[in-house]
């Protein structure tokens, strides 16, 4: 593993904002960024997002088609394994609620688990119990603009209440599945759930 990390500053949270910062977590007011490799860069005109099935039934939207679909605001503390933690980040998104509502139209039945697959080859698996009830969206704005690639741009998983390597960056696919299969950093040793309250970080925590 080699993320690159820029110039961050961890802070004591005030007093207001300490219950809300879990175990082994300290607060930032940047935005770092930690890749597992390259960040891809995806024209619009080219990109799209699929939900699979396991029977293989799929929805699938183009960037414009996605653009349709109701949107939602999300304000959301978010939390990194590697211990940093930001409090009230900004964000706009499609539901996971919403895309799964448009795809059963289209014969996508629900399965318990799903695996996001993205651009670079990147994998993540999440219960389905933890994207829906307004739990998970595919964000594109973040602060009021348009997510940068180094970020998860132009659309990443946001799974603000698992630590942030659940909130999958550069998404094309959510494939559902009947068994919780791990992805890349699962497979890799980091927690099959990655709880932050519990201080899920790798396996055997």
């Amino acid at each position: 593993m080699s993320p690159v990390s820029r110039g961050f500053r961890g802070r004591r949270p005030s007093s207001d904002k300490a219950s809300r910062l879990p175990p082994g977590q300290y607060e930032t007011r940047d935005f770092p960024v930690l890749s597992a490799g390259p960040t891809p860069r995806s024209p619009l005109d080219k990109w799209d997002l699929t939900l699979t099935s396991v029977a293989g039934k799929t929805a699938r939207w183009t960037w414009d088609e996605f653009q349709k679909l109701p949107r939602e605001k999300i304000t959301t503390d978010i939390h990194c394994v590697t211990k940093w933690s930001k409090f009230d980040t900004q964000w706009e998104g499609v539901s996971i609620d919403t895309l799964l509502s448009e795809a059963s139209s289209r014969g996508v039945v629900a399965s318990p688990y799903v695996m996001a697959k993205c651009d670079g080859g990147y994998t993540t698996n999440v219960p389905l119990a933890d994207l829906v009830n307004g739990k998970g969206w595919i964000a594109f704005i973040y602060d009021g603009a348009p997510l940068h690639p180094e970020h998860g741009g132009p659309a990443r998983l946001l799974v603000p209440h698992l630590y942030f390597w659940k909130s999958a960056k550069w998404v094309r696919e959510l494939r559902l599945m009947d068994q919780n299969v791990p992805g890349f950093w699962e497979d890799a040793g980091y927690h099959i759930y990655g709880d932050p309250w519990r201080e899920q970080r790798y396996t055997g925590d």
